[in-house]
Parts: C-alpha cells; structure tokens; sequence
C-alpha cells in the first residue's frame, strides 16, 4: 500500500500572514511617497557599497518577517534612484501610477499566465481590449490588434519579425535567410539603436539597417530614402521595411509619416513607427497632428512605461492586421492542443509573439486608465510639453546656458556657457568636456536629475518631461543646479592662458 508523503507548508504561507508582510509593505510605500518630493533623486553610488550595505546572502532558514521589511526598506531608501521624483527628467522614463503599482501587486497574486486563453481568461480579455483601444486611438482599423511585451526593444522586434516574414518573399521561417536575396530595412541615423538590434536577432545583421541622414530639426530625409531604396534596388538588395521614429531619444523629433507611408505604399515595403516615447501623446488632441501619417502604419511600437507613466515594465507592438502576429509566431505544439469550438475558450496569446509563459503586465496599464481617465492622461501629457517649453524658455533668458535645440515633444536641450568663457581656444570641445562632467556631477548631487544627448559633435544637457510630479519649480531647481555646479566646475576645468 502507497504511502503518502507528510504535507510539507514552508513555503504555504496563511493569509494572515500575507496580510501581515503586505501591510508593513504598504506602510513602507506610504512612507516613501510621503517623502518622495524631498528625498535626494539619486546619490554618489558606488557598486561595492551598495551591495555590502544589502546584506545579499541568502540564508538556510527563513528571514523573520521584521527582517524581510528591514531589507525591503534598505532597497527603498539607501539603494535606489528615483524616477518618481518631480525632479527626475532623464533619458524616458515614467514616474510610475499608484494604481498601477496595486494592480501590480493583485497581478502579481493572481499569477496568471497570459500565453494561453484558458489560463488566464480575464487578463487576456483585457489584454486584447487594450490591443483594440490603442488600435483605435491610433487610427487604426478594427482589424488591429496587439500584444503587451517587456519594452520598446521587444515590441520594435516583434513587429520587425512580423515585417520580415510578411515581406521576405520566400517562407523565411523555415528556409532563414541562408542562401536567398539580402532584405533592408531603412530607418533615420536618430532611429533608436535597438532597430539594429532586431535586424541582429532576426538573422538580417545589424547593417542591414540603411541609417538615413536626418535634417536640421532631426527627421529622415525623404529624399534620401528614396535614394537608399533605389539604390539597394538596382544591386539585387531586397527592400522589406521602412521605420519612421516618432519621437527621437535625443530631442523628440518626428520623421515624415505621411511621406514614409506613401513610399511604402508605392514601393510595397511594411510601414513601421517606433513610437515608443512619442506615440501617446496622440491622445492629447492638442498634440495629435504632430503624428499624422501614423494611422497607415502596418506596425507601431510604444511604450505604456513611458508616457502612461505605468509602472516598469510594459511596452506595447500594434500590427494593422493581428494575423500577421500569428504568421509570424504561430506554433502548434501537442501538450497545449485544444479543440476551441469545444471548449468556447479565446485567443492564445503564446501565438501572437516569442513568449509562450506571459505575465499580466496589462493589468497595471488597464487599471491606470481606468482611474485616471483618457481626458486626464491628455492633460498631463500637454502639460508635461508646456514644461519643456517653459524649461527652452528659461534656458533662453539665462545668460549662463544655451539651447541646444528646439523643442517638439517634451524634451529640451541645453548647455551650460560660463558667461565669461570668451574665445577660448577649442571651446566647443571644452564645454563638451564642461558639460559632460556636469552631467555626471549633477546625477550625483541629487537635488536634480537629467541626462544627456550628442547633437552633430555637441555633447549638452537634456531634460525629458514624463513625469506626472514634476511642476515648473522643480524645473528652476534642475537650472540653479546646473548654473551652480557649472560655475564651480569651469573654474578647476578651464584651460588657463
């Protein structure tokens, strides 16, 4: 007779108890949000510190629960940046909704697993809605649908493997590219760089991106797209995609849609946007006509991390048709067979893209508009471009700083000028050096947080407004810092004569 093994609970913890851990983990949340808007946005780190400070081993028995909370509050306050800070405005990153941090934690509890229907019925439901709303919102047809994925370097993946095999002209598949005709794809040189990096993991290599020069305000040059496509043309290169930024890293700028789609129409080529920072901004109506030309994308890649300020991590891919997903990604694996007549169960959406286990990463994006509001999320985005453009105009009036360039979304760039400097010899190179080590002392200082972009050879300053907590006055602070540690930099820096 069997016999049957005594019940082992470590690790079946009562709900009391997860109660007990999720309440001091609440007030520990409460605590840091009390002090978010004081609290220094970043420190001097140094990695070695950081980690004997944490304590990383991990023990044989379990960690009492005062213990885990004492961890969790040294990660919180001596181990982290924060990109919740009204005064954090570096490279795109959101502040992070509070309802999307408790949809979090619920999705977190629920666990579900998105790859397949009958696994996670709700959370696919809401994930597919999302697909549909976005489609609509963007212009798209009712047949569009889309996928959540980790970021914008999965979702301009997914949708460039799409365009591949939709566009190849051979079962690229199962043949790969061995052997048959070189595919291009043609993006601007401000174009992010993880488009090389798909074209890398798709077996293309990454120069099989066509880097297209930009104009003065940073947007692909027409005609030199035609040029580029002519030209791979007439040597037996086969053109597949062309993918239009809407909204560059280093300043914002939008490529000509409705120029790239009409190309794309006449040269039969897929019509990608990589919108992940800009896209959203369309549903500022104010904002909208900056991206037409979006709606005859086959493809578009955003960002809900950035500005729909959820939570990390959550991109999003649109395709013009959902079957292309399916072409793309589609399997029929034996141990998750299922007659769907039978069973009434929905769309799996292990098929749609290169995950088959699936978190419910739609969670934190569905319950953030749904407290907050599409007219709210227009607000905020408008606002967070009037800022930009207040910080342009601030840098414009300040004799010690310089714009960089002119602001189309929500970023600006500038640069620190001793107003001094006069005609030192070499001074474009030796306020990029200035402002490059005022950069790394400013994220170390603190009170403030901005990041960097090269504009041609100038190194400056760059501020990107994402963040649903940052107000002009935190804005000023970012500009005194900048002026005082300019200040005290140029004079240990500068070449003496």
């Amino acid at each position: 007779m069997a016999i049957a093994p005594p019940p082992v609970k470590d690790l079946d913890w009562s709900p009391e108890r997860a109660e007990t851990l999720a309440t001091r983990a609440v007030g520990l949340w409460k605590e840091f949000l009390h002090k978010l808007p004081t609290l220094p946005v970043s420190r001097r780190w140094r990695d070695i510190r950081v980690a004997s400070h944490l304590e990383l081993a991990i023990p044989d028995e379990p960690t009492s629960e005062g213990a885990l909370v004492d961890h969790l509050r040294k990660i919180m306050f001596d181990g982290s940046i924060y990109p919740g800070s009204p005064r954090f405005m570096a490279f795109i990153t959101g502040a992070g909704t509070v309802p999307g941090a408790v949809a979090d934690l619920l999705a977190a509890a629920l666990n579900q697993n998105v790859g397949v229907w009958r696994l996670a019925p709700a959370a696919t439901e809401i994930e597919q809605f999302l697909g549909r709303w976005f489609a609509k919102a963007f212009g798209l047809p009712p047949s569009a649908g889309g996928l959540v994925v980790t970021g914008g370097a999965m979702a301009n993946f997914v949708a460039l493997k799409a365009a591949r095999d939709a566009k190849a002209g051979w079962n690229i598949r199962d043949a790969g590219v061995r052997d048959r005709p070189q595919l291009a794809m043609y993006a601007s040189e401000e174009a992010h760089h993880v488009i090389e990096r798909a074209a890398d993991m798709l077996g293309l290599g990454a120069t099989a991106v066509r880097k297209i020069a930009v104009d003065g305000g940073g947007r692909m040059r027409i005609e030199l797209l035609e040029a580029a496509i002519a030209d791979d043309r007439a040597r037996g290169v086969r053109p597949i995609a062309v993918v239009a930024t809407a909204g560059t890293v280093a300043i914002g700028a939008i490529d000509p849609m409705p120029e790239i789609a009409a190309i794309c129409q006449r040269e039969q080529l897929w019509f990608h946007v990589d919108g992940a920072y800009g896209a959203l901004a369309t549903l500022a109506p104010e904002l909208a006509p900056l991206f037409a030309g979006m709606e005859q994308a086959d493809s578009i890649a955003f960002d809900p991390h950035k500005w729909l300020y959820t939570p990390h991590s959550g991109g999003f891919v649109l395709v013009r048709d959902l079957q292309h997903l399916a072409n793309a990604f589609s399997l029929k694996p034996t141990y998750v067979r299922e007659d769907k007549e039978l069973t009434g169960n929905g769309l799996d959406t292990s098929m749609l893209g290169p995950q088959f286990s699936r978190g419910f990463a739609a969670l934190k994006i569905w319950v953030s508009l749904l407290a907050h509001g599409r007219a709210a999320y227009a607000r905020r985005i408008s606002h967070d471009v009037a800022l930009a453009r207040y910080l342009d105009a601030c840098v414009r009036e300040r004799p010690e700083l310089e714009s960089m360039c002119e602001v189309t979304l929500s970023i600006a760039c500038f640069r620190y000028v001793p107003p001094d400097l006069g005609e030192l010899p070499d001074r474009d190179t030796y306020l990029d050096k200035l402002n490059e080590v005022l950069m790394a002392e400013i994220q170390m200082d603190g009170r403030a947080f901005c990041s960097n972009a090269v504009l041609g050879p100038r190194y400056v300053l760059r501020a990107c407004i994402v963040n649903f907590r940052t107000e002009a006055p935190d804005i000023d602070i970012l500009l005194d810092t900048v002026i005082e540690l300019g200040a005290k930099l140029d004079r240990t820096m500068r070449p003496r004569t």
